[in-house]
């Protein structure tokens, strides 16, 4: 999925804060909730993330995006992990947990279902194959599906 504009000039922004602490940008989102702006960053590093790091890189993003100022409209900004159910999105996500099991959500059910669970086997050009329990292997193109996330066993 391509980010929006707003979310790829944070992105840029954010980018080199992180690097700069040792930590990485997984993922940006500008959403809208409640008629309320939110700008999420998501940052990682090996070994996990925790609070004190996203409050220091959350103050230096703020500090930045004030400057700069490319957001008009009233937000919140929110960094923090992304969590071990994290979203996948990019190329990038997907190629980094082949072998993971995920859910997936689909606008269309599949098999009498709109969401799988199994095993990411593959991702090519936007196509995400999915090895359920019983060996059966279903493969269905990014855009087919609501959400595609790491599956987590409570």
């Amino acid at each position: 999925m391509a980010y929006s504009k707003t979310e790829s000039i944070a992105l840029e922004i954010a980018k080199p804060i992180a690097e700069e602490n040792g930590c990485f940008v997984y993922d940006v989102e500008f959403v809208k909730e409640g008629g309320i702006y939110f700008l999420r960053i998501y940052v990682d590093r090996d070994g996990g993330i925790d609070l004190d790091m996203c409050e220091k890189i959350s103050r230096a993003v703020s500090e930045k995006l004030d400057v700069t100022d490319p957001i008009k409209q009233n937000y919140y900004l929110e960094v923090s992990s992304p969590g071990v159910e994290r979203k996948l999105r990019t190329p990038e996500h997907f190629e980094r947990y082949i072998g993971s099991i995920v859910d997936v959500g689909l606008y269309k059910a599949v098999n009498g279902s709109k969401q799988l669970t199994g095993l990411l086997s593959k991702f090519n050009n936007g196509d995400i194959c999915i090895e359920q329990e019983d060996g059966c292997e279903v493969c269905i193109n990014q855009k087919e599906t609501t959400f595609v996330k790491l599956h987590f066993e409570f």
